[in-house]
């Protein structure tokens, strides 16, 4: 009988269980083959294909995500539907994480993430310092509708503190 394993995951196998029984592998030869194997076997139609016959065999969804380690709306994302679906949900997902971001660089002020960073505190210190009146934060609003909210110092609240005519900054300082 021969192996439902694809060529290079039960290469990857063999590699691992080679380096399993030599005293003398460098544990980094190890790590690598622990790692190929588990890069194939992600890979692997096999896992598609087990997964397809415990659904045909009134497996549910639940059971199947334990089997696998996710959790039942991952395991119907990676795995339902017909191969086209399959493949059309994952070449989207690997042109949104190759896409840069869409957040525009040249807003006024900074993001809460940035005035965090700056500041050397959380997110939540930022909106206290808002509520506080040391900083003020407003809405950017673009043209496109897409809306931004912007951290200024409270000194910088003047109609100079953005240089950006560009944009429609709104108030929004919680109380």
């Amino acid at each position: 009988m021969g192996s439902f394993l694809a060529p290079t995951t039960a290469a990857a196998l063999e590699r691992l269980l080679a380096l399993h029984t030599d005293a003398g592998s460098s544990p980094l030869d190890r790590l690598r083959a622990i790692r190929s194997l588990q890069a194939s076997l992600d890979q692997d139609p096999a896992t598609l294909v087990a997964v397809r016959a415990a659904l045909a065999a009134d497996t549910s969804w639940e059971q199947v995500a334990d089997a696998t380690g996710l959790k039942p709306p991952a395991a119907r994302w990676r795995w339902g539907g017909t191969d086209d679906e399959i493949s059309a949900r994952l070449e989207a997902g690997r042109k949104r994480s190759a896409r840069p971001s869409s957040v525009p660089t040249d807003l006024p002020g900074l993001s809460v993430a940035e005035a965090a960073a700056e500041r050397g505190v959380s997110a939540q210190a930022i909106y206290l310092q808002v509520r506080r009146g040391t900083l003020v934060s407003r809405t950017v609003t673009l043209p496109d509708g897409r809306s931004y909210k912007r951290v200024f110092p409270a000194a910088a609240t003047g109609p100079d503190a953005s240089h950006d005519r560009s944009v429609d900054l709104k108030g929004d300082v919680p109380q």
